[in-house]
Formats: structure tokens, C-alpha cells, sequence
């Protein structure tokens, strides 16, 4: 039973995004204290489920998928409802966008290359998902702060973030060369 529960809070997390983008568009205030709730708690269970996976060996061909799915979808609703709120620029949107499309594509090679998966998250992905997560939350909740500071932050998580993508880069070429030589 246990090793249903990370895919299970992985597809919660999936039905999460609709509902926070409802949440936000929805919410006439200025905090828009239900998305930032529903943010919170599906941030949680990313958590949750990668503790239960890897503590109880939990993990699954299902939840390699559905895990950085609902990772995914959830960052760029975020992204998404506080672009269309002016908070943070469009290209903020293009370059998460053109990033998660370079690991998918990364991914795929891999897995039709030597038919098994890539090694999942390494400690500067996560670093740059809880980056990313604080300062969403940091504009979401601070609505109002200069279009200066606003940028700065998101610029500081975009750079994480592709410090993060460029080790993705090289444990890819590290693995694929490793397959490579093992053959």
C-alpha cells in the first residue's frame, strides 16, 4: 500500500494546478491567500512523495513520470497567473519553458537510447525548485513590490535555475557516456 502513496500524491498535486490557477484568476484580492495555501500544499507533497519514495523504495516507472509532471504544470500555472498579474516579465515563462523542454527532450533520448531511465534529481535541482518555490511565494504574497525587486528575485531563480539545467547537461553526457562504454 505504501508504494502507492508518492504516485497518488503526485496526481494530487496534478489536480492541484487547476485548481490553484481557478484560486488565483478567481481571488479579487490583493494576497491571494487560497492559491498561496494550494501552492503551499502542493509543494508539500513534491516533498512528501520523494521523502516516501526513496525512504520506503516506494518508487515506480509511473512516478518517474507523474512526479516531475506535476512538478512542472504546477511552476508554470504559477509562472503563468503571475505573469498575466504583471508581477514578473514574459520571458520569465519562455525560459522555464525552452528549460523543462530541454530535460524532457534529454530524457527522452535517453530512455530510447539505452531504454532505461535517466538518474532522477541531483541536489542542485532541488535547490532550484525550493529557489523557485520561495520566491513565488515571496511575489505572490508581496504583491505590491517594485517591478525592480520583482525581477531581481525571478532573475535570481531563473539563474539558479539554469545553473541547475547545466548540471542536468553534464550528468546527462556523464550517463550517456558511462551506457556508451558499457556497451
Amino acid at each position: 500500500m505504501i508504494k502507492l502513496v508518492p504516485n497518488l500524491l503526485s496526481i494530487l498535486r496534478i489536480c492541484l494546478v487547476p485548481v490553484f490557477v481557478y484560486s488565483y484568476l478567481s481571488d479579487p484580492n490583493d494576497i491571494k491567500i487560497n492559491a498561496i495555501i494550494i501552492y503551499a500544499i502542493a509543494s508539500f507533497s513534491d516533498v512528501l512523495d520523494g521523502y516516501i519514495a526513496r525512504k520506503f523504495q516506494a518508487s515506480s516507472s509511473l512516478g518517474k513520470i507523474l512526479d516531475p509532471l506535476g512538478d512542472k504544470l504546477m511552476l508554470i500555472a504559477v509562472l503563468v497567473c503571475i505573469t498575466i498579474d504583471g508581477i514578473i516579465p514574459l520571458w520569465v515563462i519562455i525560459v522555464a519553458f525552452v528549460k523543462e523542454l530541454l530535460i524532457a527532450i534529454g530524457g527522452f533520448v535517453i530512455h530510447r537510447t539505452v531504454k532505461t531511465p535517466m538518474p532522477q534529481s541531483n541536489i542542485l535541482g532541488k535547490a532550484s525548485t525550493f529557489v523557485f518555490f520561495l520566491v513565488c511565494m515571496i511575489l505572490m504574497i508581496f504583491r505590491n513590490i517594485p517591478e525592480p525587486a520583482a525581477t531581481g528575485l525571478i532573475t535570481f531563480a531563473i539563474l539558479f535555475m539554469l545553473i541547475a539545467l547545466a548540471g542536468y547537461i553534464n550528468t546527462y553526457n556523464k550517463y550517456m557516456k558511462s551506457r556508451k562504454e558499457e556497451q
